[in-house]
């Protein structure tokens, strides 16, 4: 009875009753202490449609992530694809929203891994210099002034739109990640990078392969971002920090759950999860601060406990 309960939490339909059960837990407590302000089908669906945001993001973290790298110029990519992404649709419509977006994010993926391998600095302190400077390049691309994307072009800022571009990346990430070598050789380097040297591994590679990939994920998020806000300023001054925070989230999610092989689900539940708790506290009318505080403490417990592996191990 013991094994067989053993071999149950190893599979993935114990990861994926865990992560029902963390959104029963979460939207029963919320929709407890505040009934008439939280929960209904309307507010859920709004819920899974700001997820869905991060989740792309996430995913895209995910390749970098298990390789123990980290890049906080995503949300600078965000800002800067997004208002070329306008720009470019207001000359060449849907074909420059979309192409644009995802051309300029992309090209950023591969600067950043080709300054990473090159400079052989951490990538954070890579990333956080990279970040300044498309701060400043988005607010010069932009003239200064808010962009605002054209109604005629807002086909994925809503359902089923938005959910259709979303579920695409979802697909795609899996093909990656069941069909490539990119998904096992990353976790290959992130597991240990002199072992995966040893075995063959081009590491420089495959590290230039994941940041393009997640910036190419970032552009797809550029897209739904601009066309669910609308609009988009540029900012300075480290301004677009904050939109690192909820994706990685989410990607903290994928690593914790990928020793059931439920990486892509427990990303995009993750994200759902965050959004409920985030949407609960603003039922609650509680403060930004307070909301950011527990949230984060939430996140900690949960990750915690579902990377520890047999035995109190812990899962890298």
């Amino acid at each position: 009875m013991k094994e067989k309960l053993a071999r149950l939490k190893t599979t993935r339909y114990y990861g994926f009753l865990l992560l029902a059960a963390m959104v029963v837990f979460f939207y029963a407590v919320f929709k407890i202490l505040t009934p008439d302000n939280f929960g209904s089908p309307e507010h859920l669906l709004s819920y899974l449609q700001s997820s869905i945001i991060y989740a792309v993001g996430g995913c895209g973290l995910y390749f970098i992530v298990v390789m123990g790298l980290f890049d906080f110029s995503i949300g600078a990519n965000v800002v800067f694809s997004s208002i070329v992404g306008v720009i470019c649709s207001e000359h060449f419509g849907y074909a420059g929203f979309i192409l644009g977006s995802l051309l300029c994010a992309t090209l950023i993926g591969v600067l950043i891994g080709f300054l990473y391998n090159t400079l052989r600095v951490p990538s954070m302190i890579v990333t956080v210099g990279l970040m300044l400077i498309f701060e400043s390049i988005a607010v010069f691309a932009a003239g200064g002034s808010k962009q605002t994307l054209a109604v005629d072009y807002r086909f994925f800022s809503a359902p089923p739109g938005s959910l259709i571009l979303a579920a695409l990346a979802f697909i795609l990430m899996w093909f990656i990640l069941k069909y490539t070598r990119v998904g096992t050789y990353c976790n290959a380097i992130g597991s240990n990078e002199f072992t995966a040297k040893n075995m063959g591994i081009d590491v420089k590679k495959y590290k230039l392969l994941g940041f393009i990939l997640l910036h190419f994920f970032v552009g797809v998020m550029a897209i739904l971002t601009v066309s669910y806000g609308t609009t988009m300023t540029a900012l300075t001054g480290m301004s677009t920090m904050s939109r690192n925070f909820k994706p990685l989230m989410g990607t903290f999610f994928g690593v914790a759950f990928r020793k059931y092989g439920t990486p892509i689900t427990a990303i995009v539940v993750g994200e759902f999860i965050i959004s409920i708790i985030f949407n609960g506290f603003i039922a609650l009318g509680a403060p930004t601060t307070i909301q950011n505080v527990v949230t984060g403490a939430a996140l900690l417990m949960i990750v915690a406990l579902t990377a520890r592996g047999r035995k109190g191990s812990v899962v890298k």
